[in-house]
Parts: structure tokens; C-alpha cells; sequence
């Protein structure tokens, strides 16, 4: 139940605003998470002021304000796999309004953009004190994290080659399994899985794609659910990621 509104014009001021103590206060993005109703009284701070809806590529990278929508990144994005993920997130609807950073925030294993940018070693921005940390490092910890916290930026490679595929009941449900594989030119790849548990999981960080396959069986061996045995994720998730590699590397 939201029982606070702010709307600051600086960041300073909506640090301060996070960082209250006793008062339980959240970034506003698009507000789609906070639509759910909850019994508990929160304050809100909207962040639409702060012009944190940016996006720029420089250096080879693409940077992406945290305000951004999903439906902006999504017409700005040449790579048909990373639109594919982003159209498999959400609805056009929910895209109009659904932030880069409030998807990552509430993301669980379910999630085919968090899962994209895991396999995009993506990291962020944060304030306060300009730390930089990685996605992987961000998505086991956000529940512990201290109050006044607040994702300004979101940064990827834009040079290197993507896959995305997936599983799922109907094409517009979310994943039972879904596999997100990238190559940088040195010939390091990222694997990450999504489909199941609290957030996407990365199987494999190595020098080249060999072992790829074999790396995405071993890390859904015991991912059961009421969706699907581990013995299926586990197949179809090997299987995934064949086709990601078969498709564009």
C-alpha cells in the first residue's frame, strides 16, 4: 500500500529520500512491480525527474539509463536475439511502461531480459558512491542490500555476437527453460539459463564455447518445479544452447 509519494528533481534528493530511516521508501520506475498489491505501507519515489532514461553507445558499450523502457531499448536495438528476450519479458503494453532497471530489480528465474544480460556480463551503475558491480554479483544479493540504493545505469558490450532461445507452455508465457549465449571477438562466452528459481543462473564463463552444452545440463540437474522435471530442463536446456550456438556462432 503505498502511502507516500515523492517526486525529487535531483538525486541528491532522492538518495536522502531512500535513505530514510523507519520508512520503508522504494524507487518508482514504471511502477509495474508496485502495482501488486501488499499489505505494506511503503513510500515511493519517482524517479521520472531525474533524467536517468538515457542511452548512448561509446567504447564499444552500450549505455542504458536506468529509467529507460523496455519498448524504448527495444526500438533502439539492432540484434533481433537481445529484441527477442525483450519482447519475451512482457507484453507491449507493459513495455510502454516497464523500466531496464525495475525489470533487472524484480526479476526472478522467469525472466528472459535478466537472463540476457547475465549472459551480456551486464553491470551497474550504483549509487551512492558510483559503485559499479556486475549483474551476477547484483541479482543473489539484492534482498540484503541496504535501503537508499539506487541503479542509475545499466552497461553492456555492443561488439560481440548474441543467441536466445527458449521454452515455454505458449509462446507468450515465460520460459520453462530459455538459454542466452554471447561470444566476444577474443572468443569468450557466457552461457545463462533461465526458467527456474529466484534469478536466472549463469553456467558458464570460459575462453572459448567448448564444454558450452555440457555445462548448461550440469547446472539444471536439480532445477525442479511444479513446470517441469530436472531431468527435462536439464536436457532441453543442453539442447538450447546447441541452437544458440548453431544459430550465430
Amino acid at each position: 500500500m503505498i502511502v507516500e509519494y515523492h517526486r525529487p528533481e535531483t538525486l541528491e534528493e532522492a538518495l536522502e529520500l531512500l535513505a530514510r530511516p523507519g520508512v520503508v521508501t522504494v524507487p518508482l520506475g514504471g511502477g509495474t512491480s508496485l502495482n501488486q498489491p501488499s499489505p505494506t505501507p511503503i513510500s515511493v519515489v519517482d524517479l521520472q525527474a531525474l533524467g536517468l532514461n538515457t542511452l548512448a553507445e561509446k567504447d564499444k558499450k552500450l549505455h542504458i539509463g536506468a529509467t529507460l523502457t523496455l519498448q524504448q531499448l527495444l526500438d533502439f536495438e539492432e540484434d533481433a536475439a537481445l529484441q527477442s528476450a525483450i519482447r519475451h519479458q512482457a507484453t507491449y503494453n507493459l513495455r510502454q511502461v516497464a523500466t531496464v532497471a525495475g525489470t533487472l530489480v524484480a526479476a526472478d528465474g522467469r525472466s528472459p531480459f535478466a537472463a540476457a544480460l547475465l549472459a551480456l556480463a551486464a553491470e551497474l551503475n550504483i549509487l551512492p558512491g558510483e559503485e559499479t558491480q556486475s549483474l551476477g554479483d547484483f541479482l543473489p544479493l539484492r534482498a540484503a542490500l541496504q535501503p537508499g540504493y539506487l541503479i542509475t545505469k545499466i552497461i553492456i558490450p555492443s561488439n560481440i555476437k548474441f543467441a536466445y532461445e527458449y521454452v515455454a507452455r505458449t509462446p507468450a508465457d515465460l520460459p520453462i527453460v530459455c538459454a542466452a549465449c554471447a561470444q566476444w571477438p577474443s572468443g569468450r562466452t557466457r552461457v545463462a539459463l533461465g526458467g527456474y528459481g529466484s534469478a536466472p543462473l549463469l553456467a558458464m564463463d570460459g575462453p572459448e564455447s567448448a564444454g558450452a552444452e555440457a555445462a548448461a545440463r550440469a547446472a539444471y540437474h536439480e532445477a525442479a518445479d511444479q513446470w517441469a522435471s530436472a531431468a527435462y530442463r536439464s536436457a532441453v536446456a543442453a539442447a538450447l544452447v546447441r541452437r544458440c550456438l548453431d544459430s550465430r556462432f
